[in-house]
């Protein structure tokens, strides 16, 4: 038997822009530190396979108009060709398309287990097919009832899962004592083994390995420019519980279901929440930058300030006395932003700042979503956000079962009064075994399994409260409603 595997990952992106899945270096990486051979084969300019994600988000006025259209090319052949000419060539051992890390909140990490199954139909291969992620951790005990033909599930965290089932399979070994393994047995029948325990330590991984991306896949539309940037994480986890967030679903794999009545954070959140230390961060992000030239990290992490303060503020004398031209995109909530940690934010360089809004109404967030966000704490802290000159984005969500026209045009209302640099609005997406998946499919606004769920590109909404067409209406022209006002005639608009 050989003493190292090869594995092909597949990067199934359907949004035609890059997009460095933290997944795949992080796969790559331990994958590669145990000696096995990893290729990549990336999905995301192929002209037959992905839409154009940024011309969609430029017209509707989500992105400033930039240069990135000239910085990359499409691929006119045909994926499914291409695949099975690598396939042949390569002759992977494995082939894996989809697992969990801190990004987890769009840009098509959710239907990565969809898309590479059905890349995969027609492919022919003797590789052995594992995938992972979202939709695996929640759904452990129907996953074969969506993707029958898989060998392999990995529930929760893989990177660690899946080197030991690859080094099972080259050695001959037993597979039974792989934690967090979901197969067939020989008679058919679908076992889970007990589940692994989760990555207290993330500085046990290697460093992330990037260079399996192509050049171009680091070219990044931000703010009218075009920057080189990859997706990164410092941390894993979230303390707080909404009943939208597929975080929930990580939760429960983990045995964190308590829940704070009145506050929305889980009991016991340090077991959760993680972080890489500091002087492993900086080496990974000079790295990049050093060896790459990324100039953006686009930091993935749930909820950035509950990263340790200490672990953050030794980050921030090494960036500041390296004096790297970089600088980071960062995602948090309003209850940690005070002077303090603003000061924190620009000795790290951040440049943007993006907070989840949803929707307007405080009432509806508490009771429907489960988030406790506090109407006051988010004007405060989108006008501190401006004292400091750090760039301020509003995430908004519309489409959520039970939010009616009315509340779509108050949240459009209350980012006027915020008045954020940058607007994005999300289409509401039911994902499989969140609270709210599972009120929706009661209510009748959503199928027990949804496909093609994508929150940048498409609601599957069934529900006549608020339909799809006035719906897209809204997603379309949200952003230009915030600017310049809701027209007075919006009635009749948004009938056409």
């Amino acid at each position: 038997m050989e003493s190292n595997a090869k594995i092909l990952i597949i990067n199934p992106n359907k949004w035609g822009r890059g997009i460095t899945h933290i997944w795949i270096a992080s796969h790559t990486a331990v994958l590669r530190h145990n000696g096995h051979d990893v290729k990549l084969f990336d999905c995301t300019f192929y002209q037959d396979w992905t839409v154009n994600e940024v011309s969609f988000n430029t017209s509707n006025e989500m992105y400033k108009k930039s240069d990135y259209d000239k910085k990359i090319s499409y691929q006119k052949n045909d994926i499914f060709s291409d695949l099975q000419s690598l396939i042949n060539d390569y002759d992977p051992g494995f082939i894996f398309w989809s697992a969990i890390s801190s990004h987890i909140h769009g840009e098509g990490e959710y239907v990565n287990i969809q898309y590479g199954y059905q890349l995969l139909d027609n492919i022919k291969t003797n590789a052995i097919k594992v995938a992972g992620g979202l939709q695996v951790t929640g759904q452990t005990d129907s996953i074969y009832d969506t993707f029958p033909d898989v060998d392999y599930f990995i529930g929760g965290e893989s990177e660690l899962v899946l080197n030991e089932l690859v080094n099972c399979n080259l050695k001959d070994e037993s597979i039974k004592e792989v934690k967090g393994l979901i197969y067939k047995s020989d008679d058919n029948k679908i076992i889970s083994n007990p589940r692994q325990p989760i990555i207290n330590d993330l500085d046990i991984l290697p460093p992330y390995d990037y260079s399996i991306f192509e050049e171009k896949v680091f070219f990044r539309p931000y703010n009218g420019k075009v920057v080189k940037a990859v997706d990164y994480e410092l941390s894993r986890g979230c303390l707080y519980a909404c009943d939208y967030c597929v975080e929930t679903v990580i939760q429960s794999y983990y045995g964190l279901h308590n829940v704070i009545p009145g506050s929305g954070t889980i009991a016991n959140p340090k077991k959760y929440l993680r972080h890489k230390s500091a002087k492993r961060i900086f080496y990974e992000i000079s790295t990049l930058h050093n060896e790459y030239g990324i100039e953006l990290f686009r930091c993935q992490d749930t909820n950035f300030l509950t990263i340790h303060k200490g672990t953050l503020k030794e980050l921030a004398e090494l960036i500041d006395k390296s004096k790297m031209k970089i600088f980071l995109y960062i995602e948090t909530r309003p209850e940690g932003i005070n002077k303090l940690s603003l000061n924190l934010l620009k000795k790290l360089k951040v440049d943007g700042v993006g907070m989840g809004i949803e929707l307007s109404t405080q009432e509806f967030r508490e009771e429907k979503l489960r988030r406790y966000a506090n109407q006051d704490k988010i004007i405060n802290a989108f006008k501190m956000l401006r004292e400091y000159g750090i760039n301020r984005t509003a995430y908004n969500i519309i489409g959520l079962p039970e939010q009616d026209e009315d509340s779509i045009l108050e949240t459009i209302r209350f980012n006027q009064t915020l008045d954020p640099d940058n607007v994005t609005v999300a289409f509401y997406s039911p994902y499989i075994g969140t609270q709210q998946q599972k009120r929706g499919n009661e209510l009748g606004y959503f199928n027990d399994y949804e496909y093609h769920v994508d929150s940048a590109l498409r609601s599957l909404s069934q529900h006549s409260l608020v339909d799809l067409d006035k719906l897209s209406f809204y997603k379309s022209n949200f952003t230009n409603f915030v600017r310049n006002g809701i027209p007075k005639n919006i009635d009749q608009l948004s009938l056409k």
